[in-house]
């Protein structure tokens, strides 16, 4: 099956590897937890660049989990280099979710998860899970976090088994609310640690 690809205003057909252009998606850097407070991202620290170099960079959550039905994996950014993560942001979310017994079939506008000039952790995905066998996956694009004129958006997505024996989807969108350049960003549960990756990505727009 032949992928596709948007490129100056026409789709045309990807018949092989070879054809996808080479360095449109760079791994700039794993960062792997073990009971850990936190995963942070900060330029210039153990080879993290952040900056101009990419216009866009995704994040992509492999298999984190937590330890609580009650906590919640997040983000925050920072301006400072990691000083400080207190930025404002104000985001909306929505989920799906589905039961293992066959229950819910659920889409709804989901408030518990968005921001309104909030200065602390961003959810990324909707309840956590005590069970062994849990964890988390997705992924989150950061646009242009160096810029100086324009605030900084985030898109991103997850899929989490709950507490409630629930496949759930959480879709989060939002800015941050600054024109400073955003050199940091932390991961991190609302309470305890967590386990498991997260990889960033860098991509060029041309």
């Amino acid at each position: 099956m032949a992928l596709v690809k948007y490129n100056n205003n026409s789709i045309s057909a990807v018949t092989s590897a070879a054809s996808i252009p080479s360095g449109a998606l760079t791994l700039i850097k794993t960062l792997t937890a073990d009971n850990s407070a936190n995963l942070s991202f900060v330029h210039g620290t153990d080879g993290v660049v952040l900056d101009s170099t990419y216009p866009i960079y995704q994040f992509i959550f492999v298999n984190p989990s937590i330890r609580s039905n009650t906590e919640k994996l997040g983000f925050n950014v920072s301006i400072d280099s990691g000083s400080n993560y207190n930025i404002a942001k104000t985001s909306s979310a929505f989920r799906a979710y589905h039961g293992e017994n066959g229950s819910g079939g659920v889409l709804q506008y989901y408030g518990d998860d968005d921001l309104a000039q909030g200065t602390g952790l961003q959810p990324i995905q909707n309840g956590g899970n005590s069970d062994a066998d849990s964890c988390i996956s997705g992924d989150m694009f950061l646009f242009n976090p160096s810029s100086t004129t324009f605030v900084k958006h985030f898109i991103m997505k997850s899929n989490n088994n709950n507490s409630g024996g629930r496949s759930q989807v959480l879709y989060i969108a939002g800015y941050a609310n600054t024109t400073s350049a955003i050199n940091a960003v932390r991961f991190q549960a609302n309470t305890g640690n967590i386990d498991g990756k997260i990889k960033l990505y860098g991509i060029k727009d041309s």
